[in-house]
């Protein structure tokens, strides 16, 4: 089995498309069906299921997608180990990211573990399906880790390392009647239009859970998938919304007021947002990695070439 059908496998699974496959591979569309079709003889299994409108993996194809995946990034590995000994640090990181990171400043982190390991690709992808979302493609291997706000206990096969927290606030219309006042119980907010985010969004989970335990029920009149959209609404009094207090406006800013404090969501051991968090796979020591991203879990040798003790 060569390295390169896995490659070619692993880029069509991804793409769903042997036309974006091949342009993302730099190789004729016809080279990745050739080989796409040996893999599947020597296999004796079909990988995809194909037909004029769409490509879609079958269940042999899903069962050896993270296999695939493995077997690339140790064949990577090993090829970083060597270039380690006389190059530096070298390889590829993949790192998934929410909307806001609050107070973690990842591009300032970035930016230095670049300086410090210049031969080292970071990939950085912000994923539409929030944490959630976040937390799968870690998983499933396709990112090597991910800054992400995960209420509760971590999903299985997933290590997290508490980064930064960060408390939620509450903004409204500038003429809103809760504008004027400091503190606002849960059950005053159970007749109001909410301005509110996908469910897979930490930000999501958080008030969810909040309402819930508290037994209140309350209407998401607007989804958004992003802070600025969710601050328009609300500005233009459609609604109220929980947000990071990072991607509040401040008082009288675009017509919106930030009620600073709404009971029941105020202390983060009960129903407060967790801490930010960034999740590795869970074969992933739990080491701090300080001089590299931040307080980062180091990352395996198989992505990034540095062994984690």
């Amino acid at each position: 089995m060569e390295l390169r059908h896995l490659e070619y496998f692993v880029a069509v699974a991804e793409e769903l498309s042997f036309t974006r496959a091949s342009r993302r591979l730099h190789v004729v569309q016809s080279g990745v069906s050739s080989a796409i079709q040996g893999l599947e003889r020597e296999l004796g299994a079909a990988l995809f299921d194909r037909d004029r409108h769409r490509v879609t993996l079958t269940e042999a194809g899903r069962a050896l997608l993270p296999e695939a995946r493995a077997t690339l990034a140790a064949a990577q590995a090993a090829a970083d180990a060597v270039a380690e000994t006389t190059a530096g640090l070298r390889g590829a990181l993949s790192i998934g990211t929410m909307i806001s990171t609050g107070p973690v400043g990842l591009p300032v982190l970035l930016g230095r573990f670049h300086e410090q390991h210049p031969g080292v690709l970071v990939k950085l992808r912000v994923m539409p399906g929030g944490s959630a979302e976040l937390a799968r493609e870690v998983i499933s291997g396709g990112l090597d880790l991910a800054l992400l706000s995960l209420p509760g206990e971590a999903p299985a096969g997933l290590a997290v390392r508490p980064l930064a927290q960060e408390p939620l606030a509450l903004i409204c219309a500038a003429k809103h009647p809760l504008a004027s006042v400091e503190s606002v119980p849960l059950e005053t907010l159970a007749e109001e239009a909410f301005i509110d985010f996908p469910v897979g969004w930490g930000t999501r989970a958080v008030v969810d859970r909040a309402f819930a335990a508290a037994g209140i029920d309350r209407q998401v009149s607007f989804e958004v998938a992003d802070y600025a959209t969710a601050a328009g609404l609300v500005g233009n009094g459609l609604g109220v919304a929980f947000v990071p207090t990072s991607a509040a406006a401040s008082p009288g800013q675009a017509g919106i007021a930030r009620v600073r404090r709404a009971a029941g969501l105020a202390d983060p051991r009960r129903h407060g947002r967790d801490p930010a968090r960034l999740g590795c796979r869970a074969r992933v020591p739990r080491r701090t990695a300080r001089g590299q991203v931040g307080a980062a879990p180091s990352c395996r040798r198989g992505r990034c070439g540095r062994r984690v003790p």
